[in-house]
């Protein structure tokens, strides 16, 4: 018994060194078994790469930072995730990752997150031709920053993954990344209070996906030459600000079934297209389903079709935003019902709304309604209010809509007569959106951002 008293405290004393010992660094170089390395590191220890290729798949599952440096690629050979993790506080920093397997069911990756690998940071890599570039599979509270990632390329839609895909992972920031090529920049579902923040979508077909995600941040994002820039489905409570949509060819926003968000400060462009975003490369034919790389020279459509999209989307405040040189400004549709519209402007749009539908809806609140460019009333009292009420539509757009073959008689006599007994006697009119009190300039400090 004595013998056996002597030897229990002397255990606990060596497990207590050996659990506070300090972490190493271990370094590893090419050609070297990586996998065993990382078997053999304890937890909190700096796995260190040298440049040059490491092959073949590796899984970590203890809490560590694997760390590159310049030149260091990890290169999956076409087959599985490249990194799985598994432990959570996992740091992967400063390499390239590449090749995955092209496995959709599978979620093939570049690194794929596993719902124990929580806290995990995904820093400054560049991850290039994986299926998905990162998947954070329910890893809750990681972060994914300063990362370049670019997609497959001149596949079809249908065979591509995401930049990085969110299922069920609460409390991740994904934040100052650039997304190329695939399917959607970010995508996430079932998740919530996530962050999205300051990133850049290029050549994708939405920035930003959204589905059944809560109580969440889209903000400072910059989408450039996508089929959508941010898709708000199914999801409440979010806060959509300050982003940045410029030629996205479908929509710049669109919310479907998206309730009680704040929708402030967004800036959504068409138009000309800026010679500093004008795409170079040759690239399929998207719409047969390909991936939407690029337009041939002299092809590129100038978009967005429509701004912004609202599609039986209730309770929210859009306030503040910027629509400008779409083919439609907004079209509100669905019985969207409770949103607040009011401060935003609605500049060189060929239609500034098209709303289909009996109701009567007031776009002001509080005696402060929306900048639109082509109105032509006057503001005698200089109050900054126009002294009229805005109507951007009338009978004949109603008509226009149902029955696109009437655009042959738009200036007929019989319509320019019915247009003028519309605006003699407003009784006359269906119901629509009206603007009661329409600003005479757009709002002050509200100019758009330029495009980064």
């Amino acid at each position: 018994m004595g013998h056996l008293s002597r030897m229990f405290p002397a255990a606990l004393v060596a497990a207590g060194l050996s659990s506070f010992a300090e972490a190493e660094t271990l370094t590893a170089a090419p050609g070297q078994p990586l996998q065993a390395l990382l078997d053999g590191a304890r937890a909190g220890d700096v796995v260190k790469l040298a440049p040059g290729e490491y092959h073949g798949s590796i899984r970590i599952d203890r809490p560590l930072q694997l760390v590159g440096t310049e030149g260091t690629v990890l290169d999956g050979d076409g087959a599985d995730n490249v990194v799985t993790v598994s432990a959570p506080d996992v740091t992967i920093r400063g390499m390239t990752i590449r090749a995955s397997g092209r496995d959709l069911q599978a979620m093939n990756s570049g690194i794929f997150l596993q719902k124990t690998a929580e806290r995990a940071t995904i820093e400054d890599n560049r991850l290039v031709g994986n299926l998905f570039g990162v998947y954070v599979h329910g890893a809750r509270g990681s972060r994914i920053v300063r990362n370049e990632i670019e997609g497959l390329r001149g596949g079809r839609l249908s065979e591509a993954g995401n930049g990085v895909s969110l299922w069920n992972a609460p409390d991740v920031t994904i934040a100052n990344n650039t997304f190329r090529y695939g399917r959607d920049g970010i995508f996430s579902i079932s998740s919530s209070k996530d962050r999205f923040v300051d990133n850049r979508f290029e050549q994708v077909r939405f920035a930003v996906h959204y589905m059944y995600t809560n109580d969440s941040e889209v903000s400072g994002n910059v989408s450039i030459g996508n089929h959508v820039g941010y898709a708000i489905m199914y999801s409440n409570r979010l806060v959509i600000r300050g982003n940045s949509s410029d030629h996205d060819r479908d929509y710049g926003l669109l919310f479907n079934y998206a309730n009680y968000a704040d929708i402030e400060g967004n800036r959504v462009m068409g138009g000309p297209l800026n010679p500093t975003i004008q795409k170079t490369e040759d690239g399929p034919d998207d719409e047969r389903g390909m991936l939407p790389q690029t337009k041939r020279a002299g092809t590129l459509k100038t978009g967005p079709e429509k701004c912004v999209f609202i599609y039986n989307t209730n309770h929210n405040k859009f306030r503040n935003n910027w629509f400008e040189r779409c083919a439609i400004g907004v079209h509100f549709t669905a019985g969207s019902e409770g949103n607040e519209i009011t401060g935003n402007a609605f500049v060189g749009n060929a239609n500034q709304v098209k709303y289909v539908g009996t109701r009567h809806l007031d776009w002001s609140i509080g005696g402060r309604g929306n900048y639109w460019s082509d109105n032509p009333a006057f503001d005698l009292n200089g109050d900054g209010i126009a002294d009229t009420a805005y109507r951007p539509n009338d009978l004949i757009d109603r008509v226009l809509w149902t029955a696109p073959a009437a655009k042959v008689l738009i200036n007929s006599p019989a319509v320019q007569v019915i247009r003028w007994a519309q605006a003699q006697f407003p009784a006359l009119l269906p119901g629509g959106v009206v603007d009661s009190h329409p600003l005479v300039a757009p709002p002050k400090n509200r100019t758009p951002k330029e495009t980064r």
